[in-house]
C-alpha cells in the first residue's frame, strides 16, 4: 500500500475515535444536540474525514469505502452549507455511517 494511501486512513481512523472519545458512552443524542462546542468538534473531524476520502480517491478511485462519494458531499455540505446542516444529520451519520466506515477502514490498513 503507498505511503500516502496510508496516512489518509490513518487520519480517518484518528477522527473517528476522536469524534467517539467526544460522545463518550452511551452516545446520547440529547447530549449531542444541546453542546455546540460538542457538535463543531464533530463536524470539524467529518470535514477531515471527507477531505481524507477525497484525497484517497484521486488516488484510487476503487478504494473500498462504502459510500465514499457521500462522505466527500457531507463534508462539502458542513464546510460549504454550514447554515444548511442540522444536528440530526450529522447524528446519522456518526451512528448509521461511522461504524461501517470504521471497519472499512481498519481492514484496509491490515491489508
Amino acid at each position: 500500500m503507498q505511503r500516502e494511501i496510508k496516512k489518509y486512513l490513518f487520519d480517518i481512523q484518528v477522527c473517528i475515535e476522536n469524534i467517539e472519545t467526544f460522545l463518550g458512552k452511551p452516545k446520547m443524542f440529547a447530549s449531542f444536540e444541546h453542546n455546540i462546542m460538542l457538535q463543531q468538534a464533530v463536524e470539524r473531524n467529518l470535514e477531515i474525514i471527507g477531505e481524507a476520502v477525497n484525497n484517497l480517491l484521486k488516488i484510487n478511485p476503487e478504494v473500498k469505502i462504502t459510500n465514499a462519494r457521500r462522505m466527500v458531499d457531507a463534508r462539502n455540505k458542513i464546510s460549504h452549507g454550514y447554515d444548511e446542516i442540522q444536528p440530526v444529520q450529522i447524528w446519522n451519520i456518526i451512528i448509521n455511517h461511522l461504524p461501517l466506515l470504521k471497519q472499512e477502514v481498519q481492514t484496509l490498513l491490515e491489508d
